[in-house]
């Protein structure tokens, strides 16, 4: 019987991604040139200074860096190639999961702008002049501002859950050795 392995689901590749970026980080920081070592290391006992630990092995940590690096980039070109094959349905149109994930940026964009406009729509500006008010009158109305707001959020909810529900239905052509 030949051995399968279980398909690796984009959520997943996330995850491991994210892993990945930790494990780096981890032994980037442990290397006597990253900027927090930097002052740490040295391998004199004078002044008090720091050196490395003797189970520490820096050519070891190296090479375990250099291949969990390959392994994310690899890892990431196949998150890459699943986001491009894969599409989902938003507002009628079929767009692939990379297309998908910039019109949720703009979208998240947006709603920002929107907020900012619903704020500054609020209120309105009173300028006395010469004994009476003179109000200036906002560019958009406040109800316009929040009828925009609402359905940018709406809009994003919807295409969040459609990639959330994408990336538990797409595979990605990855083995972790």
């Amino acid at each position: 019987m030949e051995d399968k392995k279980k398909p690796l689901y984009l959520y997943e590749a996330l995850e491991l991604r994210s892993e990945y970026d930790a494990r780096i980080k981890t032994l980037k920081d442990c290397l006597p040139e990253s900027k927090q070592n930097r002052n740490r290391f040295s391998f004199s006992q004078d002044d008090g200074k720091y050196r490395a630990s003797s189970d520490f092995d820096l050519a070891s940590a190296r090479k375990d860096l250099r291949k969990i690096e390959l392994k994310r980039r690899k890892l990431n070109g196949s998150i890459q190639r699943a986001n491009f094959n894969h599409c989902i349905d938003f507002n009628g149109e079929a767009v692939n999961l990379s297309e998908a994930l910039e019109t949720r940026k703009a979208l998240n964009e947006q709603i920002g702008e929107f907020h900012n406009q619903v704020v500054s729509s609020s209120c309105q500006k009173v300028i006395y002049k010469e004994g009476r008010d003179i109000v200036e009158e906002n560019e958009i109305s406040y109800a316009d501002a929040v009828k925009n707001l609402e359905q940018a959020r709406l809009a994003f909810r919807e295409l969040n859950r459609k990639l959330r529900s994408a990336s538990f239905e797409t595979s990605v052509d990855f083995q972790d050795e």
